[in-house]
């Protein structure tokens, strides 16, 4: 499997191969180097000789780029591709070899404390996004760790919890954006979650490990631990974990276990010939003398973080804001000290950092803006900084507030308790609102924060997000025109939380979190339920319109070609999301009322139109099914909805598929209504009704047939209903055969 053979290595020296050497390295082995993995999802964190152990302090400088919180929201695949090469740059001058990194867990609630780390409360578009920047980083020579694998969907008892949730539910949601990942890009490694999957550790889950992402999914690089969930080494590699991070000492485990006839020398010897082909295939990450344009790296940031963020309101279409044409209240101290990043293991040191007031000032001219702080970090009420800020907002014609959450209400470690804003902010966007109607909020926030108890308060929201170093700068593009905005929701903005489908299943108890929503998550549950939501998934606004003028969808085998035509009808150029969602129109079994099955982010001038070609796969169309243990597709008919959002569909085209299901068979067990449905089996079973009855009988009510339908064939026997139970083995053998 691999070029670098370890066959003749100790037993000593291959245990040392699945173990690193520190906290960031792999260790050294006759002649296969140690190897520098490091954390890196949106820039390079590369901490300096003796550094701190738990790796949470100084880093030396990198460009960081907007967290997936942000850069999914772009909806531009081919800007987070260009995203993975700078970062692959980064990675490469500091010879890092691999980057810890994309993160695409679902944001099964909004409460996750590290959401802001992850891409969307959909499997589609993360697993899309993830290939995009898994794609980049690795032409540069330099490894990825797609992680964390998998359900891991909280940070409350993160090293302990057991999610607990259904196969159909795993398959779908919280291992479908993995899959395609892993089988599109190709990351060189995996990492694998703190979490237990219905009881067993993602460390030690050879379903999960070995038999799901090696034999299914055709993985052939290295898994490796997150760093500190290994609890058993020996059933950790027996399950298919490569790389235990950081080393716990305990590479005699290994060795004892192999000399007692624990474990198979084989396996670690697999285990070591991972680790060196990984070495080999990053060789080109450890060149000198690798360098990169700073200036540049932080202009692709600047560009990254104007697609990133979210226009979500604009009455009166008081954005854009015109330069130099009229006077400007900046209120909130996000505006100067910006919020650009998540709190954790990810932290980046940027290598310069632009803040919004300066970036205003530029633009608008000092005589022309005033600023307050109107409010502390610490969510303490100050009526002297409130008072300030409204003075401001009365004397301005345009008053933008930055609001959003502290660092130290969103981390990994912990999760969120609501999803409020601090009440002294909403306190404070009242009273300017009142001063001044012509209000613009833009947020800074990781997690999805409620909108409605204050929307009212404010003309004009835009939802920031954390936009990495640039951020400051790309906002103001956004407010005053020179950007328009053409960010869109990869999650769902709820009302309140009471609302989310995890509400009353998160974070659990007892070492257990039920996922007791099951499919139902995010837009999947809002839209299925027709629950009103205060934005939908996909939505985003901009500052001209577009119209989708015409569809076509062709059909094939279980696979569908659809066109799209959409048109700039406003008079302003820029970017909107073209969106598809497929409905299951003849299920038969439970599905969500629509998912998200392809996108495409198109640039326009005014009046330009665009033809977009989209291929719809087998998979658009399939589920998994639990008992043939594959993805099914049901014969019948489909719905294709185009649109701007899950809840803006523009076109919807009908289509009708053959399918993969095969006619399943009877037996006793199978209800009356099942052997009806059945194309031998309903002629059989008619046949028998019809000579039991004989004729002159009384027709069956529909109230008998409903009951009747519901209750297996073998029952009537057993209740004495006019049957056998030799005559049910005769239809059951009857129906086993072939349609005449």
């Amino acid at each position: 499997m691999t070029e670098n053979y370890v066959d003749g290595l100790s037993l000593e020296e291959k245990a040392s191969l699945t173990s690193g050497s520190d906290f960031w390295h792999s260790q050294s082995v006759a002649g296969i180097e140690s190897i520098l993995l490091t954390d890196g999802p949106h820039g390079v964190r590369k901490q300096p000789e003796g550094g701190d152990a738990l790796g949470l302090g100084h880093s030396i400088p990198a460009t960081c780029f907007p967290p997936a919180v942000g850069l999914g929201s772009s909806w531009n695949l081919d800007l987070i591709r260009q995203v993975g090469e700078a970062l692959g740059d980064e990675a490469k001058a500091e010879q890092v070899s691999v980057l810890l990194g994309p993160g695409i867990n679902i944001k099964r609630s909004p409460l996750c404390g590290r959401n802001f780390e992850y891409v969307s409360e959909d499997p589609f578009l993360s697993g899309r996004v993830a290939a995009a920047l898994i794609t980049g980083i690795q032409s540069r020579g330099v490894g990825t760790s797609l992680k964390h694998f998998a359900a891991n969907n909280q940070e409350h008892d993160r090293m302990r919890v057991s999610a607990d949730v259904d196969e159909r539910t795993l398959r779908e949601i919280y291992l479908a954006g993995f899959e395609y990942a892993v089988k599109t890009a190709a990351p060189t490694t995996v990492m694998c979650s703190y979490n237990k999957i219905n009881g067993v550790y993602s460390s030690q889950n050879h379903w999960l490990l070995t038999e799901v992402l090696r034999e299914q999914w055709g993985f052939d690089g290295l898994v490796v631990s997150d760093w500190g969930a290994v609890n058993d080494r020996v059933a950790a590699l027996a399950a298919g974990l490569d790389l235990e991070m950081p080393p716990t000492g305990t590479d005699t485990q290994i060795v004892d276990a192999v000399r007692g006839g624990d474990l198979d020398e084989s396996v670690l010897t697999t285990a070591a010939e991972r680790l060196s082909t990984l070495v080999k295939h990053t060789a080109a990450a450890r060149t000198e003398g690798h360098t990169y344009d700073v200036e540049r790296h932080h202009e692709l940031a600047r560009t990254a973080a104007a697609e990133s963020a979210v226009l979500l309101a604009n009455d009166g279409e008081l954005l854009p804001l015109t330069p130099g044409g009229q006077t400007v209240a900046v209120i909130g101290e996000f505006a100067c000290s910006p919020r650009y990043q998540g709190a954790g293991s990810s932290q980046v040191v940027p290598t310069k950092l632009d803040n919004a007031l300066d970036a205003i000032l530029d633009l608008e001219g000092a005589d022309r803006v005033t600023f307050a702080p109107g409010f502390t970090f610490d969510g303490t009420p100050d009526d002297d900084m409130v008072t300030e800020a409204v003075d401001a907002a009365r004397r301005a014609d345009v008053a933008v507030l930055f609001l959003g959450l502290p660092s130290a209400t969103e981390s990994e470690g912990f999760d969120r308790t609501d999803i409020e804003l601090p009440a002294d902010q909403i306190a404070l966007l009242e009273a300017v609102h009142g001063a001044n109607p012509n209000t613009v909020v833009v947020l800074a926030n990781g997690g999805v924060v409620s909108i409605e108890p204050w929307k009212d308060h404010a003309a004009a929201i835009l939802e920031g997000w954390l936009l990495g170093q640039a951020g400051g700068s790309a906002i103001a593009d956004l407010l005053f025109g020179i950007t328009n905005p053409s960010g869109r929701l990869t999650e769902t903005i709820p009302l309140r939380l009471q609302d989310n489908p995890s509400y009353l299943h998160f974070p659990g108890s007892q070492q257990h979190v039920r996922y007791g929503e099951g499919l139902y998550v995010g837009y999947r549950y809002y839209d299925s339920a027709l629950r009103e939501v205060a934005y939908p998934f996909g939505f985003g606004l901009s500052y001209t319109t577009f119209d989708i003028t015409d569809t076509s969808v062709e059909a094939g085998e279980n696979s569908a070609e659809v066109t799209v035509t959409v048109r700039n009808s406003g008079d302003r150029a820029g970017s909107t999301v073209v969106q598809v969602y497929v409905h299951d129109a003849s299920e038969s079994i439970d599905r969500p009322e629509q998912e998200l099955k392809s996108f495409a982010k198109v640039h326009l001038d005014p009046d330009e139109s665009a033809t977009v070609n989209i291929t719809l796969d087998t998979r658009a169309f399939a589920y998994w099914s639990v008992a043939a243990q594959d993805w099914a597709i049901e014969p019948g008919d489909y719905e294709i909805r185009v649109g701007f959002s899950s809840r803006d569909i523009a076109r919807t085209d009908t289509i009708t598929l053959a399918g993969n299901v095969g006619v399943g068979t009877l037996d006793a067990m199978s209800t009356i209504g099942e052997w009806l449905a059945h194309p031998v089996g309903s002629a059989v079973l008619g046949a028998a009704m019809s000579a039991a009855a004989g004729e002159g009988a009384q027709s069956v009510s529909p109230e008998m047939m409903a009951l009747a339908g519901s209750m297996p064939l073998g029952k009537l026997a057993t209740f004495g209903l006019g049957i056998t139970e030799e005559q049910v083995e005769q239809l059951v053998a009857a129906a086993a055969q072939p349609a005449s």
